[in-house]
């Protein structure tokens, strides 16, 4: 007998009709033979009916009260489906976070799980009955046993966690889409629906705004080996399963508050190759790229960072033995970019073998402001500047001079207290993987763009930087430091540029500005009309020409890109907000993810 987890969202009970719907379904569950937990969330739009009733009382509502208000909807919830259970002759009860044993922090409206005590939940489970949970909420540690609510897809977030504290055979998501799809159906409605994808592919797709699944359940799941699938409540259609890696061995105590960096990761094998002052117009990445991918050139990062006048850098790495082929193309093609351009450039090749790529990876980084600043703190205290930054989602990228590569391993090992970490070594070669690389594309239209002129090229700047963000919870997102060095006052300087969540970004520009005396920079500037497209597939590596295919797609379509930044299985380009949709759309067909079939969200 399995014991299974069903997590069904607002949509799926948003009426009596729905929630009878669903009491059928847990009752065919149990009939073959399985124990089920159910864990759902508030009907339909009962959470922000709860909202606009808080904001009509008050124009500041405290979050302990907010906490007390937005967790009796899912209460309603948990209510009547217990008697649309019972009416079917199922033994069912109901349960809110705190019966259940959800422990969390004392942080109201966004607590993350400490543990989850399971004792009461065995005992029903024990006696057939069907454990109905109010998702999204928790009770503190504090002796006042405050009610505490877990944020923006709390729900995912109980129901993969009690899953992992009761070791469940499988955790079902029921959502109103069949499965996880290639692209937001909403903008691209001949997206493909995927039998399968793995927890890390996952990751950087939720983070990216893909919303059938929060990145903090995704973390559990991958933290504590937890199978997962994602299915229509609609249909009996088999959904997508999300794949996890064979879990270490790690304790239910602290579930939510795991070390935020699982590993810190090296690679010796590193050359640079940057090129200045290309034209900054659609079409120049795409030239480079399919150029180097044509000679079959393998690229590690990529980044480009922020336009300064009409001209732009890019700078990329790749295995130092095929440095010399690399330098080449990029020696071969830059006075080509150059003279397509309407405006006159004078472009330079510029070619570093004395680097390394040092990396922190793991899950816990998600929404956690300070992850990065910590790892800029750790090298500038050690004394190592960093000539190249890369982020994605889940893991945070630094070129460093070779001769500081022991002393960065060592240092970022003691302070994330990682024991052990793969190197790469300088013989290996990436495998080409048979798999499509590239298996969804995602689109964030909540960035804003920040970029901070002229700062200090010496360790400890951008510690000082991303930590006075931090210190204020504002998460960034994509982080690059541009190639062009400038000699200021006889200091040698470089403009560094980030994306932020648009809700942050007046806030972030203010406290920069306030502060960019203390880091030697100057004006500190704000786009909030921009978008991120990404692609995302674990086949990427040891494939070179995905980046050429993507950029020149982009291209193709007359969009410019205006930054680039990559990790093993991602590659993320900002483009203006208003071609965003379009980007989509545009590298969604360049790679053929689109299917015969529509799907569309329910109301």
């Amino acid at each position: 007998m399995a014991l299974i987890v069903q997590k069904y969202g607002g949509t799926s009970v948003g009426s009596v009709e729905r929630i009878q719907a669903v009491a059928q379904r847990v009752c065919q569950t149990v009939a073959q033979g399985n124990s089920v937990v159910v864990v759902v969330s508030a009907m339909g739009k009962t959470t922000d009916g709860l909202v606009k009733l808080a904001q009509e009382i008050s124009t500041n509502p405290s979050r302990r009260e907010m906490d007390m208000l937005l967790s009796t909807g899912e209460q309603v919830t948990i209510a009547l489906l217990s008697m649309a259970l019972q009416e079917l002759g199922q033994a069912a009860v109901s349960l809110t976070g705190a019966q259940v044993g959800i422990v969390t922090e004392a942080e109201h409206t966004r607590a993350r799980i400490l543990e989850i005590k399971t004792e009461r939940m065995e005992r029903h489970l024990q006696n057939q009955e069907v454990i109905v949970v109010a998702g999204f909420q928790g009770i503190s540690t504090s002796t006042d046993l405050e009610i505490t609510t877990l944020g923006r897809g709390g729900s995912d977030t109980s129901a993969v966690a009690l899953a992992a504290a009761l070791k469940a055979d499988v955790c079902e998501i029921y959502t109103d889409v069949p499965g996880i799809l290639t692209a937001d159906p909403r903008l691209v409605p001949d997206a493909q629906l995927m039998a399968e994808i793995t927890c890390d592919e996952m990751l950087e797709l939720a983070s990216l705004g893909a919303k059938v699944l929060h990145p903090r359940a995704v973390e559990i799941a991958r933290n504590y080996g937890v199978p997962l699938v994602v299915r229509s409540s609609w249909t009996d259609e088999p959904g997508t399963k999300v794949v996890s890696p064979q879990p270490q061995s790690r304790s239910l105590i602290g579930l939510e508050i795991a070390k935020p960096v699982d590993a810190v990761e090296f690679d010796t094998d590193q050359a640079k190759v940057a090129l200045l002052r290309v034209p900054d117009r659609p079409g120049i990445a795409a030239s480079l790229f399919g150029e180097i991918s044509d000679r079959d050139i393998d690229v590690d990062l990529i980044i480009q960072s922020i336009h300064e006048g009409n001209t732009n850098d890019i700078a990329f790495t790749v295995a130092r033995n095929i440095r010399k082929r690399a330098e080449a193309v990029a020696e071969a093609i830059a006075p080509t970019l150059c003279r397509s351009s309407p405006i006159e450039t004078n472009s330079e090749v510029i070619i570093d073998e004395d680097i390394a790529k040092v990396s922190i990876a793991g899950a816990g980084m998600i929404g956690r402001p300070g992850v990065a600043a910590k790892m800029f703190a750790t090298l500038a205290a050690a004394g190592v500047n960093i000539q190249m930054i890369s982020t994605s989602e889940i893991k945070v990228s630094c070129a460093i001079h070779m001769a500081d590569s022991d002393l960065a391993l060592g240092v970022l090992c003691d302070t994330f207290e990682i024991q052990e970490s793969p190197v790469k070594l300088g013989n290996a070669s990436p495998q080409k993987s048979h798999e499509a690389p590239v298996r969804g594309v995602a689109l964030d239209l909540n960035q804003a763009r920040l970029a901070i002129r002229h700062v200090s090229d010496r360790p400890g700047m951008a510690a000082k930087i991303f930590g006075l963000l931090a210190q204020n919870n504002i998460s960034v997102d994509t982080i690059i430091q541009s190639q062009r060095c400038h000699i200021i006052d006889g200091i040698p300087t470089r403009d560094l540029a980030f994306t932020v969540a648009q809700g942050d970004a007046k806030q972030a520009q203010t406290l920069l500005s306030q502060a960019s005396a203390d880091f030697g920079g100057g004006d500190v500037l704000l786009d909030e009309e921009v978008a991120k497209v990404s692609i995302v597939g674990a086949g990427m590596e040891g494939n070179p020409g995905v980046a050429a295919k993507m950029f020149t797609s982009l291209a193709q379509a007359g969009i410019n890109i205006q930054m680039i930044t990559t990790s093993e299985i991602k590659i993320s380009c900002v483009v203006s907000q208003e071609q965003g949709t379009l980007a989509l759309q545009t590298v969604h067909q360049a790679f053929e993810l689109s299917g015969s079939q529509k799907f569309e969200v329910a109301a």
